[in-house]
This record gives structure tokens, sequence and C-alpha cells, in this order.
């Protein structure tokens, strides 16, 4: 289905969903399509925008980075740092018009630990049990003290969902999700959207006014902005830095911008599966190459008009948590060349790829022809994000291009990424020394020492290169002048609670 035919198709069924007469609908254009609906196994980033409004979690996080309560209302930790026990709210409603109370919390967290599908198993590794020590009470012992924890209970593995919808469905929740959150499921069409409704008994339902929202997935992003300037859509992320000005320019459009926490980078597959059987996947000199024929400070500033920095690291170069002895790598065609000679080999093929919006497209075009000039002669393969991510998951790929919109603490851009059991380590790359470093990390409250054991896996990480680091963008959005109460927020979440739209 064509883009505009999507806006037309979600109008239509629009008219199958009863509303109130001044109903309030916002339509939002994603990037991308959301994979499983299901915070247990998902992994995209428009994922979790949907998320956003439909689960709440234990913690949420602020535009200024800081843990702030949502269905707990405070927290403490032992002195030994190995028992967190929260407090929860009371009057909670799931969607199914079901409880939210500690038995729930404590269902959640062993899902995410046990589903056999689940990607939340390493963010919550430390947990040894779970108990529910009061009605609205609960309690997680540790094997070890775990400093992340708390923000990874602001994330996805803090997400609520409903024991009685979970245990229906199972592995297929992600059909029909149940959660805590302003809106409720109402219906998904892959590729084109997924509709929620303002739910009625949500704990802060006097702060929701917005009565319907749509998401519409239209990658190419000269189509997300002509919906919204037509009025089809109401807001779109990831703006295009190329149509920043024009946005700014436009009386009926506010334009938003924060620079964010993740990354951009490619994935080498090194052991994943037969595909890895390849030189670029079994010899890191060929990785090194690669990325010493990258010139990142041209490729930001070309793609993303000076909007995204360059970067080598999982943190961005302004971040406490980067390593500074290993600065971002100038390029460097005669050492690129030097080493593909070093391994055996004139010219290197390589399969890249690629999400099929148009500005990872240019990007990766770019790097087709720089890296060329050092011997490798790269294919782009071109998909849909939701199916490049399963190509990742599966190890069908050599080289795949991939963001990832970074977490409040530094555990969530590396350790689920290059541990050996990590949740998201699609490369299947697995250093003892890399583990025992960010194991490490995460078992120290002291920021000193968490960051010498960062710096530490940096350095081997540097050297291998499973995930070669590209660079940092800034999440830009654009809405309509009659939506108001957005709040930008460098997680690149939109939180729906405040927001009005006029009219």
């Amino acid at each position: 289905m064509k883009p505009y035919s999507r806006i037309a198709a979600a109008l239509l069924a629009s008219a199958f969903f009863a509303l109130p007469a001044a109903a309030t609908e916002l339509k939002i254009g994603l990037q991308d399509d959301a994979d499983v609906l299901d915070p247990a196994q998902s992994r995209t980033f428009v994922g979790r925008i949907v998320y956003t409004a439909m689960c709440d979690k234990l913690v949420d996080v602020t535009p200024e980075l800081k843990i702030v309560p949502q269905l707990a209302t405070e927290w403490k930790w032992s002195d030994d740092g190995k028992t967190l026990t929260m407090k929860l709210r009371e009057g909670v409603k799931f969607q199914d018009e079901t409880d939210f109370n500690a038995d729930a919390v404590v269902y959640t967290i062993n899902r995410n630990k046990t589903l056999e599908e689940s990607r939340r198993k390493s963010e919550l590794s430390s947990i040894d049990t779970v108990e529910a020590t009061g009605p609205y009470e609960v309690t997680f012992h540790l094997k070890q003290p775990d400093a992340t924890l708390i923000a990874q209970l602001s994330d996805r593995a803090g997400m609520m969902v409903s024991p009685k919808a979970a245990e229906e469905l199972g592995a297929k929740f992600g059909d029909h999700p149940v959660c805590a959150g302003p809106f409720k499921f109402v219906e998904r069409v892959q590729q084109d959207r997924i509709v929620l409704e303002k739910f009625k008994d949500y704990w802060n339902a006097d702060n929701i006014f917005i009565d319907k929202v749509t998401y519409l997935p239209i990658p190419d992003t000269t189509v997300r902005l002509a919906n919204l300037r037509s009025g089809d859509l109401d807001m779109i992320e990831r703006l295009a830095a190329t149509d920043a000005k024009s946005v700014k320019e436009d009386a009926n459009l506010d334009y938003q911008a924060v620079v964010n926490i993740g990354y951009m980078a490619l994935y080498a597959n090194v052991a994943n599966g037969p595909k890895a059987d390849n030189p670029f996947g079994k010899d890191k000199r060929l990785r090194q190459a690669f990325s010493l024929a990258i010139d990142r400070d041209a490729l930001m500033n070309i793609v993303y008009e000076g909007t995204a920095v360059a970067g080598n690291q999982p943190f961005p170069p302004n971040s406490p948590w980067y390593d500074k002895d290993i600065p971002v790598p100038a390029r460097d065609l005669d050492k690129a060349k030097a080493l593909i000679k070093e391994a055996g080999y004139d010219r290197v093929p390589v399969e890249l790829q690629i999400p099929n919006n148009p500005i990872a497209q240019q990007m990766m075009q770019i790097v087709q022809s720089m890296v060329a000039e050092a011997g490798f002669d790269v294919t782009l393969k071109s998909t849909e994000f939701a199916t490049l991510l399963s190509e990742q998951t599966a190890g069908n790929y050599q080289l795949s291009r991939s963001d990832w919109s970074g977490r409040v603490d530094p555990d969530g851009n590396i350790h689920q990424f290059v541990t050996c059991k990590g949740g998201i380590n699609d490369t299947h790359y697995c250093n003892a020394d890399v583990d025992a470093a960010l194991n490490g990390a995460r078992a120290s409250t002291d920021d000193t020492v968490r960051k010498e054991k960062y710096d530490a896996a940096q350095k081997i990480l540097e050297d291998d290169l499973p995930i070669i680091y590209l660079g940092h963008q800034s999440w830009i959005w654009a809405l309509n002048k009659k939506v108001t109460g957005f709040v930008p927020s460098p997680d690149g979440m939109i939180r729906l609670v405040g927001m009005k739209k006029e009219g």
C-alpha cells in the first residue's frame, strides 16, 4: 500500500470506531513500523513510542534524564545493594479492568525473565527473585548489586502487563497487548496503522486530552512531511535535517529538537550462523579498515546538516562515559589499504543491509562510496526496518545498519549488545574480558569504578569492532501548531500526557 493510501485507509477505518461527538484524534507519522507489540519481545524504537502511550512502567524518565515515579511511587535499596523495595501506586487498573498490584509486578518481571521469546532476560539477569511483600509492595532480591536496575525498569523491562491477558495469549500477547497506560489497544494493520483509544479508567486520566491516537508508519521523510502539511498527520517524528529550515519557516508548523542519547552503527556478523563465515566477519583487520575508510565528520555534515555529531563509541563524545583516550578516528585511507593487504586481499565484497528510509539510504550510499576507495565493494540491500531487525536476530546478514535510541544508564547502550548472552547481541560477539568488565560495571554504584570498567571494555571493542559506531543524531519532531503540550526528551519518546489538539 502506498503511503498516501495508508492515510486514506486509516481515515476510512476510523468510521468503524465509535467516538464521542467532539472526540479528538491525534495522527502521528512514524519513520518505521513497530515490531511485535509485546514489551517482553520487542526491540524497535517506534515500538517504544507506541508503548509510551499504552504501557506505563514502574518508573519514568524526565527530559533531564532523571528517574521519577510512575507505577512505583517510592523505592529504597538495602545497605548491601542487593535488595530493592518498591511501594506501588494504588487504585490502578489494567486496560482489561483487572487490578494492578504487587502480584502483577511479580508476574510481569518473572514473565520477562522466563518467556522463551523474551529479550529482557539480560536486562533483568541480576534479579534472583521478586516477591510481593505487601498488596502494594514488591521486593527484588538480587544475585549481586546492580546499579542499572532502576534504569532498566524505566523501559520495556519495567512495563507492566495484565497477568490475565498475558496468561490467555502467551507468546501471542503482542496481537492484543493489555497494559496499564493511558491508551488501550484497538487494532493494528501491519505496515499501515496502529490505533489506540483513551482508557477511561487510567489513573491519571484527568491529564489525558486526546481521545484516540493513530500511528502511521511512513518511511519516506518527504511523504511524512507532506502529509503533515496537508493535515493528514498532526505530528511526525524524525524529521529530516534537510527539512528543518522549511519547517521553522512554516507558520502552521512547530519545530522541536533535542540531542539524543543513542547512536547510529553498523553491526558485523562475527559468529551468528553460516553468514558469519566470510572474511569481513572473521578478520577484525578488515573491520578496522572499513572503519578507517569512513569520514565520520563529513558524513554527519552531509546527511544531517550539522545536527548530528561523529562518534566511535556507544556514548557520544560529550558524555561523561565517553573514553577520551579513544577519540573519533580521522579518515586514513593509507592505513585502511594496508590493513586490507595485510589480511591478504585486494578487494573485499561486503553485503550491507539497510533500512528502507531515504536518510539511512543516503548515508549508506555515501559510506559505500567512501569505503570503495579503500578496497571494499559494498552491495546495499534495502529492507523494511522490522524485517531488518528480524534478519539480524536470525543471523541472515553480513553487515547491518541500525540505530539505538539510547538509555539513561550507560549499561543500556552497551551490555546487551556485546556480552556473550546479551539479549540483543545479533553479532554473537563473545569475549570473556568484555563480559567481566561490563558485569563489573553493573555491580558497582561508584561511577569512578564503573567508568574504568566501561573504558576497559571499550578498548577491546575498539580493536575487535563487532559494532562500528558512526555518530549520534538529534531527535527532530514537527507538529501542527494546533497540537500543544509536547515536551521533547532525549530518549525520543512522545509522551501524550498533557498534550492537546485544538479544533
